[in-house]
């Protein structure tokens, strides 16, 4: 695979800020609990930490306005079925 099909594959997001402003971040995968139905979106800015990890993100879809919103997430339970999906994806 050349570079250009590599940039050709990235799935890339625009994100608008409260204030207005956007910012383009690349989607890693997304996913839905199919109990609760929620929907997840784990993305990157492709910054990296002081040991020269990606740093990922992770946002509750919300849909209920038609058009998707990018929510934190506060539930700790919740949180740690996240990082239960995180953990098989570093797997793979």
């Amino acid at each position: 695979m050349n570079k250009e099909e590599d940039i050709m594959e990235r799935k890339i997001m625009t994100i608008v800020e409260e204030d207005g402003s956007t910012e383009e971040v690349e989607v890693i995968f997304a996913f839905e609990f199919k109990d609760n139905k929620k929907e997840y979106v784990v993305y990157t800015k492709n910054e990296q930490d002081g040991n020269g990890n990606i740093t990922v993100y992770v946002s509750n879809v919300s849909r209920e306005t038609g058009e998707p919103r990018l929510l934190g997430v506060e539930d700790e339970s919740e949180w740690n079925r996240i990082k239960d999906v995180l953990r098989e994806l570093a797997k793979d």
